[in-house]
């Protein structure tokens, strides 16, 4: 991550709603000690401290402030056709086995009035992602939230990704998938503009690799 999205971000954060990194790290402790082995060794001695820090990235989205996040990138424009954004990586965490699950959002908007800057989509995905998540919920809190800010004619996200806690363990199929799909207004109601965004992203898409 460059310095310069650090501070975005840093500055996106709600002031005094930190995490309890000591309660991490001692739970941490906790779990290597369960599992049979010496948290005072030394390739372990600071991996509750590692942990704990890679959970405030890895969870920032519950600290973040959405309206500081969109920082005002509402424009009014006199435009009415579909904006799609599409293959927005995300990384986030299942909330059944804390096991990441990777993957790609497609999301599109047709405009009433207002557009919203090209940046703020990916950090709003990102927002949401940070999260304890199911990738339904995911999916729908994306589309939620964007008809909430742009009140525009309908919006569409579809999510694709892959979960490792299906892949490491329990049925441990390596090539599933999941696709999952909020459809809003237009996109709802009316099958030819639903088949068009979901043309827009199948053309050329990329398939996942982990």
């Amino acid at each position: 991550m460059h310095k310069q999205d650090e501070l975005i971000e840093a500055a996106e954060l709600i002031p005094g709603d930190e995490i309890d990194r000591e309660r991490i790290e001692n739970s941490v402790t906790e779990i290597i000690k369960a599992v049979g082995e010496d948290p005072s060794r030394e390739g372990l001695v600071n991996t509750p401290r590692r942990v704990a820090r890679s959970y405030e990235e890895l969870l920032a989205g519950y600290r973040t402030d959405p309206y500081k996040l969109i920082n005002g990138a509402l424009f009014d424009v006199d435009y009415d056709e579909m904006v799609i954004v599409r293959d927005i990586e995300f990384y986030s965490l299942c909330e059944h086995h804390m096991l990441p699950f990777i993957g790609r959002a497609h999301v599109a908007y047709i405009p009433d009035k207002q557009v919203i800057g090209l940046s703020k989509i990916p950090r709003i995905v990102d927002m949401f992602a940070r999260r304890l998540q199911v990738q339904e919920r995911l999916t729908q809190q994306i589309a939620v939230f964007l008809n909430e800010v742009l009140h525009p004619h309908g919006v569409a996200v579809v999510v694709e990704a892959i979960h490792l806690c299906s892949m490491m363990r329990g049925v441990k199929k390596h090539d599933s998938r999941m696709t999952t799909s909020a459809m809003l207004g237009y996109f709802r109601k009316n099958l030819a503009t639903r088949t068009e965004f979901l043309d827009n992203i199948s053309r050329g898409a990329e398939s996942l690799h982990f």
